[in-house]
């Protein structure tokens, strides 16, 4: 796809997002310009890493349509997040990141799977499948780390400063690739109408299976960044990130009954979210209207989404 055809689209379909991005922005300048210094960018990035990895692992089977809306994120990055610390790093002594890593991955790409296979073998609701999945993982979870635990790899926790793009820019060639293969345009295919989709010799099983495997590993890599964050192993942390990345997915643009929008939106969704947090929390605002302020903002998005899709549709008659 060309440059100025991916902006344009971009800007259709998470205007809103950016309008607000650079309003909040503005906002946090001015009341606190040291944070935002260049000098503090390291740091600042890998405050929202893990908020923006969980909306960018929330997107793919969203995009697949059907419902696709995995609950099971944010106890998949808690799970990882324990897997990595307690399991193998402090009970096996294991430290090194060539093992640590793909180990993540194949947990991630392994808990997507059973998703995938619950939602497209067996086809149960996708938001009742990832529900069981949400409360097995965080039973296990508590099972493993009853409580909170540390510290974590010294190169893990440089993931969270000096290093905190990495991890994200890795989703972002991931995806990258992704949009390159047929597989893409098939994934959009079936999110904007699987019925035509699957007549045109789509297989909709295995595309929304490979999605659900995409947003497992994704979701492996966000759990990663939540731990270099922490700095250890905390089982309660991981299930906070559910609600908030859905909102950030619809934030920015794409469209939850699937077929629209893309993971620029949803990291642009999950940057306004992060901006949103700073803002409310220099003037001390409790967590409870933080809570208010998220549900405001999925609801508006999901409204401005769905009179977007209207006029869309309107102007195509």
């Amino acid at each position: 796809m060309r440059p100025l055809s991916t902006l344009s689209t971009i800007l259709r379909s998470a205007g809103f997002a950016l309008v607000l991005l650079i309003v909040l922005l503005a906002i946090n300048l001015y009341l606190n310009p040291a944070r935002f210094a260049p000098a503090a960018w390291g740091t600042l990035i890998g405050l929202a890493a893990p908020l923006i990895g969980a909306a960018l692992a929330s997107a793919p089977v969203i995009l697949g349509g059907r419902g696709g809306i995995d609950i099971s994120v944010g106890p998949l990055m808690g799970f990882v997040n324990a897997i990595v610390i307690q399991t193998l790093f402090l009970s096996a002594g294991i430290s090194s990141p060539f093992v640590l890593i793909p180990a993540a991955l194949v947990v991630g790409a392994s808990i997507g799977a059973i998703n995938g296979f619950m939602t497209t073998v067996v086809r149960i609701q996708p938001i009742v499948a990832t529900l069981g999945t949400y409360l097995v993982l965080t039973g296990v979870t508590l099972t493993i780390l009853p409580a909170p635990v540390g510290p974590a790899p010294d190169w893990l926790k440089a993931m969270s400063s000096s290093y905190s793009v990495l991890p994200l820019a890795v989703i972002a060639v991931a995806w990258w690739l992704i949009r390159r293969l047929p597989y893409y345009d098939q994934l959009m295919a079936i999110g904007s109408d699987d019925r035509a989709a699957y007549t045109a010799g789509v297989d909709v099983t295995r595309v929304r299976f490979v999605a659900h495997v995409i947003t497992g590993v994704f979701a492996s890599i966000a759990g990663l960044m939540l731990t270099a964050l922490i700095g250890s192993a905390d089982p309660n942390i991981g299930q906070t990130y559910t609600l908030i990345a859905i909102a950030a997915v619809a934030l920015g643009g794409i469209s939850l009954a699937g077929g629209r929008g893309g993971l620029v939106g949803a990291a642009i969704g999950a940057i306004d979210i992060f901006l949103l947090q700073s803002v409310l929390t220099s003037f001390n605002v409790s967590t409870y209207v933080l809570q208010i302020a998220y549900g405001a903002i999925l609801v508006a998005a999901v409204v401005l989404t769905a009179i977007q899709e209207r006029a869309v549709k309107g102007s195509a008659l």
